[in-house]
């Protein structure tokens, strides 16, 4: 009984550890970045915080495709400089102008790879 119980425990924990990693969708991103000030006390709040990892998270793996893109001699998706000069208003405005429909079938991920595509393009 025990054995089953403990079973089904780690099973409950794996579950939500592996929907944790999975990430929120791009519209669940924006709808909690609209509702956040973008102030430097903004970063008190946990959500604010919890905003700024999914991003950091999402900026990372964006930057390891285009690592690998370039290792690979495969055409990367953007063309960034090695250091970003981020407005998070212009950021936001960016995910604000994809369609909601979209946005509610693309990652945190795909919402940066758009906007690194659009505002750093790679030369043709």
């Amino acid at each position: 009984m025990r054995a089953a119980f403990a079973a089904a425990a780690a099973a409950c924990l794996l579950a939500g550890s592996a929907a944790a990693q999975a990430g929120m969708t791009l519209d669940a991103f924006v709808t909690r970045a609209n509702r956040s000030p973008l102030n430097a006390t903004a970063m008190l709040r946990p959500d604010a915080h919890r905003l700024k990892t999914e991003a950091e998270r999402a900026f990372g793996a964006v930057r390891t495709e285009i690592r690998e893109a370039r290792a690979a001699g495969r055409r990367p998706p953007a063309c960034p400089p090695e250091r970003i000069n981020l407005n998070p208003r212009q950021l936001l405005d960016h995910l604000n102008g994809i369609p909601q429909t979209r946005r509610q079938r693309m990652s945190v991920t795909d919402g940066i790879r758009d906007w690194m595509a659009d505002r750093y393009p790679c030369p043709a």
